[in-house]
């Protein structure tokens, strides 16, 4: 009798061990919990950092677009001008029409990095033939050449002073070296060409073989590449949202924000950035990162 009462106890006490060591913390078949220290996977990294939009970035950057539907808003400013004739030591690579031809500082310094690469190639016989023009500028020339070959006050790029109308010391620019070197090389250097012969019903804008607009790196080359226009572009990107793209070996991503309201709005942005507003309802965040920590810190509107 004793004996079986013995027995009787080894089995319970068999039994428990066996579920202890199964039952270590969890059931079987469930994941172990992690570490309370471990990261978790789904959280921001710490060099993700915010940045706040209003409205008026709307009409500031690089990608504006300006046509008789979209003037240069009176927000916008053409910082730095500088006339040429009158600063001669900047005028390196390249000649210049007339007394009047004027640029921002900033697109003189893009510019004249792309002549020094034309230069480098054997292509050195460019003329710029109008650059910035303010209102009064413009309202002139709209009067002398009317509506068939400039725009009103206040409608055209080169009120933005973005935009350079380019010529040749070696014929037209349709068919000289330098105008040839443009279309295939401009892109490069964040410029393209603005009016081709086979957007005229997209950008409402006759052929224009010498008028060259800047819009930046990696935007010059994704247009290349699609063979669009900036009417293009932009709405390539509005419909989008977030494009990605590898130029140089530099990735870059590019993304629409709708701004709607006069309610500031906060973006994440990681690494180095560049803004800039569409003139219409939004705005185009342009990420980049070299993994350099001085350069995570940089960044510009």
């Amino acid at each position: 009798m004793k004996k079986w009462i013995f027995g009787i106890v080894v089995l319970i006490l068999l039994v428990y061990g066996l579920n202890v060591i199964q039952q270590p913390g969890e059931t079987e078949g469930k994941a172990a919990k992690p570490p309370a220290n471990a990261p978790n996977q789904q959280q921001p990294e710490a060099d993700f950092t915010s940045l706040t939009i209003d409205r008026e970035d709307i009409y500031r950057g690089d990608l504006l677009l300006i046509n008789l539907q979209y003037p240069v808003s009176e927000q916008t400013e053409v910082p730095d001008v500088v006339n040429l004739f009158e600063h001669q030591e900047l005028v390196k690579g390249f000649g210049i029409l007339d007394q009047d031809i004027k640029l921002p500082m900033e697109m003189l310094e893009w510019f004249t990095d792309m002549m020094e690469s034309a230069m480098a190639d054997g292509v050195n016989h460019f003329l710029i033939n109008s650059g910035y023009r303010d209102n009064e500028e413009q309202a002139l020339l709209y009067e002398q050449l009317g509506s068939v070959y400039a725009k009103p006050p206040g409608y055209s790029e080169h009120n933005l002073g973005l935009s350079l109308d380019l010529g040749s010391s070696l014929g037209l620019m349709k068919d000289a070296p330098e105008g040839k070197w443009l279309q295939e090389n401009a892109w490069k250097h964040g410029f393209v060409l603005r009016y081709p012969e086979n957007k005229t019903e997209v950008t409402g804008v006759i052929y224009e073989p010498w008028h060259f607009r800047y819009v930046g790196l990696p935007h010059s080359a994704i247009m290349q590449e699609r063979g669009m226009v900036l009417e293009e572009y932009l709405t390539y990107l509005k419909v989008q949202k977030r494009v990605q793209t590898v130029v140089d070996g530099k990735a870059y991503e590019v993304s629409y924000y709708p701004v709607r309201s006069a309610a500031k709005l906060s973006v994440p942005i990681k690494g180095n950035y560049s803004l800039s507003g569409n003139n219409m309802d939004g705005v185009i965040l342009t990420t980049w990162d070299t993994g350099s920590p001085s350069d995570r810190e940089a960044g510009s509107r």
